[in-house]
């Protein structure tokens, strides 16, 4: 697709450059004859059947003249010196010579250029002594070299600015193609550890599976009620354990990325999040004992997140409006990772100053909002490549049919915003801890 565009914009390009050409060739042929219409100065006759057909010849070989430069040139100004030996003004065919001058001077190397500037300027002196007794000579000489050498020096920088534009436009698209390739790559690479964590809710689903089938087979001869209970407790989570499963397949299955949500815009910047920013996240799991095989975080840890966060010099509250809604496992995850991005994000970009984080239970969505109230030394336009931190967190939303935003605030500060669907009832499981009483204020 990206090779037809680029097929497509160089014929764009040759049709408008053969467009242009041809009307300077039609135009300075027509300019030539109107010219030659004129009385001519003193020792030149006046321009007959040959002297029009010369100067057509000269206008419209400027057709060429970005196919072969120096040709053009060549033949241009072969027919420009036929045209005064056979008498007629010189200055009627003067402009397509020079106009061949200036293209190889910008397209051609320099010897080159230099040849082709010293052919103008001897005819311009051989057509200045055909007619010696009219002219003024050092006035000939002066205009022999005047404009040829204006010309060139107009057409050498005009080659140095395309060659300058052609390598910007060459180190713009290779830089285009690397930004693209590196959030193709932090896309997956996000996607591989929302996985992981993902696998992990499973298996503690199944761990759950497993002891309540042991239980059931134990007390089932004594108390068929209990079994009953450990075997909905199955049904449920079994549910639940597959849909994470299939969440997780479409979360790697390739070729599923779709297209972009929309653009980056620099309010996203702020939420940039490189990969000790993503250390940063591994490190504030959980406790500080867990091991490799801990439990994946979730709500009951919000307390804990925040507690550091003080500790590292931020004023941060925790708010959670209305009645908590028992979320799975996995979209606790994803509210607990976004928290602690935007949480992070406030750490690097905005250093001491107050955050504050909202958990809303609506009646078909869950609203987390974390705010900051900025530092006096941000600036709130300035535009920053986003880093892993927005991506990570759109993609976990996406999981959920959730949705992430994130920019600044018009009281000044930034607002990161995740809202996600509330749970259908037949998914909903065992109810989970939520966060503690401290700084908490429920309502």
């Amino acid at each position: 697709m990206r090779a037809g565009i680029g097929f497509l914009g160089k014929l764009t390009g040759r049709y408008r450059s053969l467009v242009v050409d041809s009307l300077l060739a039609l135009g300075y042929a027509g300019a030539g004859l109107l010219l030659g219409q004129e009385r001519p100065p003193a020792g030149w006759q006046a321009v007959d059947g040959l002297g029009a057909v010369l100067t057509v010849l000269v206008g419209l070989v400027l057709l060429a003249r970005r196919i072969a430069p120096v040709g053009v040139f060549a033949t241009s100004s072969a027919l420009w010196i036929l045209f005064i030996a056979c008498g007629y003004w010189p200055v009627i065919n003067s402009m397509p010579p020079l106009l061949g001058l200036y293209t190889v001077a910008a397209t051609r190397h320099l010897r080159t250029s230099l040849v082709c500037a010293v052919v103008v300027a001897g005819t311009w002196v051989y057509a200045g002594l055909g007619n010696a007794d009219n002219s003024s000579m050092p006035t000939v000489l002066a205009q022999a070299v005047l404009f040829p050498a204006v010309v060139f020096v107009v057409g050498r920088g005009s080659g140095r600015l395309a060659e300058r534009n052609r390598q910007f436009a060459e180190l713009t698209f290779q830089l285009r193609r690397q930004q693209e390739e590196n959030a193709r790559q932090a896309l997956t690479e996000e996607r591989v550890r929302i996985a992981r964590e993902l696998h992990d809710v499973v298996a503690h689903h199944m761990s759950v599976i497993s002891l309540q089938a042991g239980m059931a087979s134990y007390v089932f001869p004594t108390n068929p009620a209990v079994s009953r209970q450990a075997l909905d407790t199955i049904a449920r989570t079994s549910r639940e354990a597959l849909e994470e499963m299939r969440r997780m397949l479409v979360l790697l299955r390739v070729g599923q990325e779709g297209p972009p949500e929309g653009q980056v815009d620099p309010a996203d910047a702020h939420a940039d999040s490189d990969c000790d920013a993503d250390a940063d996240a591994d490190a504030d799991d959980g406790p500080e004992d867990d091991g490799a095989y801990a439990p994946a975080p979730g709500l009951d840890l919000l307390d804990r997140l925040v507690e550091r966060v003080r500790g590292a010099g931020v004023q941060a509250t925790m708010e959670v409006i209305g009645s908590p809604t028992p979320l799975p496992q996995g979209m606790a995850l994803c509210v607990f990772r976004v928290i602690q991005e935007a949480l992070t994000n406030v750490l690097k970009h905005a250093g001491p100053t107050r955050a504050a984080v909202t958990i809303r239970y609506e009646s078909r969505a869950l609203v987390v909002s974390v705010t900051d109230e900025g530092s006096g030394n941000s600036v709130p336009d300035k535009v920053i490549t986003p880093g892993h931190g927005l991506i990570g967190m759109r993609e976990r939303a996406k999981i959920y049919g959730g949705t992430v935003t994130a920019g600044p605030r018009a009281l000044g500060g930034f607002e990161v915003r995740l809202v996600l669907p509330s749970p259908t009832d037949g998914d909903r499981p065992d109810p989970l801890p939520t966060p503690g009483l401290g700084d908490v204020r429920s309502r």
